[in-house]
């Protein structure tokens, strides 16, 4: 099985771009690496237990940013963390990771769920063991984990993407698209519902027409064969959102090339990395994200509190998550890491993840 292991190396939540390097070349060397993997039996502190990350999928440009906040969080902490996950981000390719972590012990395991309830049954197993299960980025069924870590708030998210399409389109607006991940991403879903809501019941949005919604799998390749479909199958298109950031990378290559450049709007979720050479040659104007290393790193600190007894995952629990201070358990379990932010040509080379 796909998996990396990482040392403690006391190194600070500011080396955001260090960081998410160091992951990627572990991510994709990532098979079994017994050196690592011993070193961090030994080196995770008496006290604070391991903590195992797993991942939608490996080799993922953004869950390696993400992979980095958490490993500098474990690090802080004293944990022994290491990384588990599949390479193709499918509902059930995740169960026998998770039952892998449950075998070896895992005290914590912190989990970006495919499907909510494919992975179920497994983590109901890991916590009958022992372990404390923390959800972030896409959420499990609430009866199966302890705490939600999400990024912001759902409904921001969907709302800041349409808001760039609708100022992006002006007033004429016209047909849209989206161009997601995965059919059973709860994030992506949540997302999409709100966006739908927003649609219909808001007269700010009269003049966008969604067309259809697209799935890429968060695969480069697919994700690009769905752009260009949706622009063969659509040609009077105006634009697509793709809340994923593999997805509007993939867009913006096809569209980039094509005659649709400066034509279809673009927007959605990105990494400034992976979409500046985008802004600058015009393909796109302006798309948001918030910060994924910072969900790795409290995910992290939410596992220490679970696994000390800070939080019980009730609503109104408080814990410190290390350099960025407390943070407060909400309804249903979930925590919010922060608000997002917008990118376009003014601010992009502000950013280095």
């Amino acid at each position: 099985m796909p998996r990396s292991s990482r040392s403690r190396t006391g190194r600070r939540f500011a080396s955001v771009a260090a960081i998410a390097a160091t992951v990627a070349l572990v991510a994709t060397g990532c098979a079994g690496s017994s050196t690592d993997a011993g070193s961090t039996g030994s080196a995770g502190g008496d006290d604070a237990g391991s903590i195992v990350f797993l991942p939608k999928q490996l080799n993922n440009p953004y869950t390696d940013v993400v992979l980095g906040g958490g490993d500098t969080a474990a690090a802080e902490i004293g944990f022994e963390a290491s990384t588990l996950g599949p390479l193709e981000a499918s509902a059930s390719a995740q169960v026998p990771f998770i039952e892998q972590a449950t075998q070896e012990g895992a005290n914590v395991i912190v989990i970006a769920a495919n499907d909510p309830d494919a992975v179920g049954p497994s983590l109901q197993q890991a916590r009958e063991a022992g372990a404390k299960i923390v959800a972030f980025d896409s959420d499990t069924d609430p009866d199966f984990r302890d705490v939600f870590v999400s990024q912001v708030v759902a409904k921001d998210v969907a709302l800041v993407q349409l808001e760039m399409i609708d100022q992006q389109l002006g007033d004429a607006g016209g047909d849209i698209a989206i161009l997601s991940a995965t059919a059973t991403a709860t994030n992506q879903n949540e997302w999409i519902a709100f966006m739908e809501d927003e649609l219909k019941s808001n007269p700010d949005y009269a003049n966008l027409n969604l067309v259809t919604t697209v799935y890429g799998d968060d695969d480069a390749d697919k994700s690009f064969k769905e752009a260009q479909g949706l622009l063969q199958s659509y040609p009077n298109l105006k634009g697509i959102i793709s809340p994923t950031t593999v997805g509007i990378a993939a867009a913006a290559k096809y569209l980039s090339t094509s005659d649709y450049k400066g034509k279809v709007a673009l927007t959605g979720l990105g990494l400034p990395n992976e979409m500046r050479e985008f802004i600058k040659d015009g393909t796109v104007t302006e798309f948001a994200l918030w910060d994924p290393a910072q969900l790795g790193y409290v995910a992290a600190y939410a596992g220490q509190a679970l696994r000390d007894g800070t939080i019980t995952g009730a609503e109104g629990d408080t814990f410190t998550a290390g350099d960025l201070g407390e943070k407060t358990v909400g309804s249903d379990g979930i925590i919010i890491v922060g608000p997002p932010t917008k990118f376009n040509a003014e601010n992009i080379d502000d950013y280095d993840f």
